[in-house]
């Protein structure tokens, strides 16, 4: 059974891979590559860019909820 897909991993597929995300939110590919195995994930500071690049589709309180909240459920 396959782990449930993280946040970022739904970002980086929605972008077209690792490096599309990075173009669009202006950093490397390593960046994002990194930011999949750190302990506290994406920095605070990329979260709304990442938000921005995926239309929202993925949101800076799914990919940080420790700094932004948690994600309001659909009723």
């Amino acid at each position: 059974m396959e782990a449930p897909k993280t946040p970022l991993d739904r970002a980086i597929e929605l972008c077209g891979g690792q490096a599309a995300l990075a173009r669009e939110i202006g950093t490397k590919q390593q960046n994002v590559a990194y930011w999949r195995t750190a302990v506290k994930g994406v920095p605070a500071e990329m979260a709304p860019m990442i938000e921005e690049a995926v239309r929202g589709q993925v949101t800076r309180q799914e990919l940080r909820p420790d700094v932004f909240g948690q994600p309001e459920r659909a009723a």
